[in-house]
């Protein structure tokens, strides 16, 4: 009786198994990724679909489009699958008829805006921006507001939009939810802050001492934390913006097949989870938050249209450079 009730499961299997050890050829990924979370999502993906030869170029998210764009202009695009910094990049390329769809990828435990409602992109992680402080300040923000108040005034540094794709998400965020708009980076102008430079050297001047306040993406001050830094991070009460290191797929991909597995990983329980276990914030609802965040439930992001944000780009950028000067 127990071989009768086994051997319809193992025939249940079967189609999966053979549909992994079906998936085989080469597969070329770009992606901004740090150097050790690639090989990480790579060498996981990997022992899924031992019969893909999959490869990967590192560059930074405008470096990886200068790459991508040479390579369309000879004819000769060599990447299969894109996992880049942010969705407003992938609705440029989405624009310009450069990603394949995947219609049949499984997105029903995400939640409405997560990923590409058309399916060319898709969310694997959620990379906040909120307000870093050090230790010894004696005021404590709680509130993107806080920062245009006078105990913060010419103590805060934040990356400028005009050099990081992050800070110009963050501030089209921003200025399309918090009253006023525009008005509220004036504010800051006026509080004497700093924009300039990226994440990092946020994280170097906030954590040195050399400015008490910063704007920053999350798991930087969380992971200097942990080592012992003099940094708190805090979301904001009104919420946070957020890039999600979205993946698709090129419409010249020469594996289309390798390349739908690869994106059907990221998104599923399983890849999600390995996000986790690289320290950041996994897309999927019900993956649990790294040590160091709080309740998932207690982190509000911010609405944030990325094809609107594509569309407003360059005024975004022209309005934010005439306030401070840049």
């Amino acid at each position: 009786m127990l071989i009768k009730r086994i051997l319809p499961l193992l025939a249940a299997l079967v189609p999966a198994f053979a549909q992994a050890e079906g998936i085989s050829g080469d597969l070329v990924l770009y992606t901004s990724q740090p150097n050790t979370d690639a090989q990480q999502t790579i060498d996981a993906f990997k022992a899924k679909y031992p019969e893909v030869n999959i490869t990967f170029v590192r560059d930074g998210t405008p470096k990886i489009l200068a790459k991508l764009s040479a390579e369309f202009e000879a004819g000769q695009p060599r990447a299969d699958v894109l996992l880049i910094a942010d969705s407003v990049t992938m609705e440029g390329l989405k624009k310009d008829d450069r990603l394949l769809a995947h219609d049949k990828a499984d997105i029903s435990a995400y939640a409405k805006g997560t990923h590409d409602p058309q399916k060319f992109w898709f969310a694997t992680k959620l990379i906040t921006t909120g307000i870093a402080y050090n230790t010894k300040a004696t005021f404590k923000p709680t509130s993107w507001v806080d920062l245009t108040r006078p105990e913060v005034k010419g103590q805060l540094v934040m990356p400028s939009p005009l050099t990081s794709g992050a800070a110009l998400i963050h501030a089209a965020t921003l200025t399309g939810n918090l009253e006023g708009g525009w008005k509220y980076y004036e504010d800051l102008k006026d509080n004497d802050a700093t924009a300039g430079g990226g994440n990092g050297d946020v994280l170097k001047q906030v954590a040195g001492g050399q400015k008490l306040y910063g704007v920053i993406v999350d798991y930087m001050p969380i992971r200097e934390k942990a080592k012992g830094a003099p940094i708190e991070f805090v979301f904001p009460q009104e919420g946070v913006s957020a890039v999600s290191e979205p993946v698709a797929i090129l419409k010249t991909t020469k594996n289309p097949e390798a390349a739908r597995a690869f994106v059907d990983f990221l998104i599923s329980k399983e890849g999600q989870e390995l996000a986790l276990k690289q320290g950041y914030i996994a897309a999927h609802p019900a993956v649990p938050l790294p040590a160091g965040y709080p309740p998932r439930e207690q982190i509000k992001v911010m609405g944030f249209d990325a094809a609107k944000a594509l569309a407003d780009e360059t005024a975004n950028k022209a309005t934010f450079a005439d306030i401070f000067g840049q």
